[in-house]
Parts: C-alpha cells; structure tokens; sequence
C-alpha cells in the first residue's frame, strides 16, 4: 500500500502521533487494511502527510508493540497477519480498560450522556459489521 487514508490535524488536541495510530486502528478493524497489507515506509508517509519522520516512526512503533504491525527486514511494514482473537476474558479486560479510559477522558468535558452515547454508536457503525462469533453478550439492556 502506498497512501494511507489519515485526516490529521494540527488543530486536534490529540497529538499527531497518537491520531496516525488511531486512524490505522480503525483501519484495520474495518478491514480497510487487510492482514498482510504493506503501509508506506515512516519516510514516506512523513512527506506525504508533511510530518516529521519521528512522528510517524511512534506511531508505527507503538502499533507494532500493540501486535498490529510486523517488520519484514528488508521488504517493510505489514499490518500482522498472526494475530489471533483474544479469549473471552481478554477481551472483557481490554474493553473495561477502554471503558475506563474514556470516561476519565470526556468526564470534564460536561456533555450530556445521550451526546456522548451518540458519538460512540456514530464511531463504532463506523467499523461496519460486528461479529457475532464470539460468545460474549456485551448488551445488558
């Protein structure tokens, strides 16, 4: 792959580093960055983006400590084609640490609860389908 499909803003209080790997993120879960795909080098997606090299090489280091990427020596980066699907206790902890997380984060910021609920159905129908495979039953209405 030769571009990626990012939107960063300098005017985003999010650091650019940290938007580069949440637009990848996203990516991948939608599937619009399929196992195996090549993301540009940290190089090029700098001059692309008119960002500095260290930026992108955070990001893609963190990516690639979250499991989402792999270095092949020589050939590039590829989003990881071994990832495997996290239990079902795995998965509850890492939703409850992202619960967490988010709370913490929007609790200053006074919106009401149904601006908030609102924005996180609009992101999540972002990502397209979920899967039903798994067991676990998020819904407690």
């Amino acid at each position: 792959m030769s571009h990626l499909k990012l939107s960063l803003s300098l005017t985003d209080p999010k650091p650019i580093f940290k938007q580069i790997v949440d637009a990848v993120r996203v990516l991948i879960a939608s599937g619009e960055l399929a196992p195996g795909s090549k993301l540009p080098s940290v190089r090029a997606l700098a001059m692309e983006q008119t960002i500095s090299v260290n930026t992108v090489a955070k990001a893609y280091n963190i990516l690639t400590a979250q499991g989402l990427l792999v270095s092949k020596p020589g050939l590039g980066l590829f989003v990881d084609q071994r990832r495997q699907l996290l239990s079902e206790s795995e998965q509850q902890k890492k939703l409850d640490f992202a619960v967490t997380n988010f709370v913490s984060d929007v609790s200053d910021l006074h919106i009401k609860q149904s601006v908030i609920i609102d924005k996180v159905k609009n992101g999540l129908s972002k990502l397209g389908p979920v899967s039903t495979d798994s067991p676990s039953s998020l819904e407690n209405d």
